[in-house]
């Protein structure tokens, strides 16, 4: 479930209380959590609407959108027929009210700041061997060195550096940052201290 950077904000704050999704069946569950830019969002409830003209102003704002009319035309079904280029991009049966609350900080945020000790260092280190066991070779100590040396440096550098394509390597130092391992900004990366004190123990290995 894509969650904006503007509504987690709101539910954060306690603005948003609500979401509303077109699905076949629901695609969160009761309990679940999810990662989002304001931190962490626990779905508290998932409810289907029968009538979405029977939406409310009032619940309509609660979802973070100005009024029910708004509302409706985003969950507007896709037309199957339309030109490919026209068709909405929301599909599904039925249309679901999601419960949401915030959930806490960003647990990376802590995790990146606490120093491992041998042992988790060493799982660390099997943990990255796994990643680095594809069949276009080891990748993640090269990014890490990378990162150390080159802080707070636009990303496509480092891809056009290492010949490959940004998106995709985007996504492998999103799963270093997911370990805690590195820190991101606005512009490129910076390595966290426990990637730091990481590296400075692969370097004695």
């Amino acid at each position: 479930m894509l969650i904006p950077k503007a509504i987690a904000e709101g539910v954060r704050d306690g603005r948003v209380t609500t979401q509303y999704r077109r699905w076949d069946t629901p695609r969160v569950k009761v309990g679940g959590t999810q990662l989002t830019p304001a931190g962490l969002l626990r779905f508290t409830r998932v409810t289907r609407v029968p009538d979405v003209d029977k939406i409310s102003d009032r619940a309509a704002r609660a979802a973070g959108v100005k009024d029910a009319a708004a509302l409706r035309k985003l969950l507007t079904p896709r037309d199957p027929d339309a030109p490919r280029r026209e068709r909405s991009a929301r599909g599904g049966e039925h249309v679901y009210r999601v419960h949401l609350e915030w959930a806490g900080e960003d647990p990376r945020l802590a995790l990146r700041e606490e120093l491992p000790d041998d042992a988790e260092l060493a799982a660390i280190a099997k943990r990255l061997a796994r990643l680095d066991a594809r069949e276009t070779g080891p990748w993640t100590r090269d990014i890490l060195e990378w990162i150390r040396d080159h802080p707070h440096v636009v990303s496509k550098e480092l891809a056009a550096e290492r010949g490959v394509e940004l998106l995709p390597m985007k996504a492998d130092i999103r799963k270093l940052k997911g370990m805690g391992l590195t820190i991101s900004h606005e512009v490129g990366y910076e390595l966290s201290p426990r990637g730091a004190v990481y590296l400075d123990w692969l370097a004695t290995q």
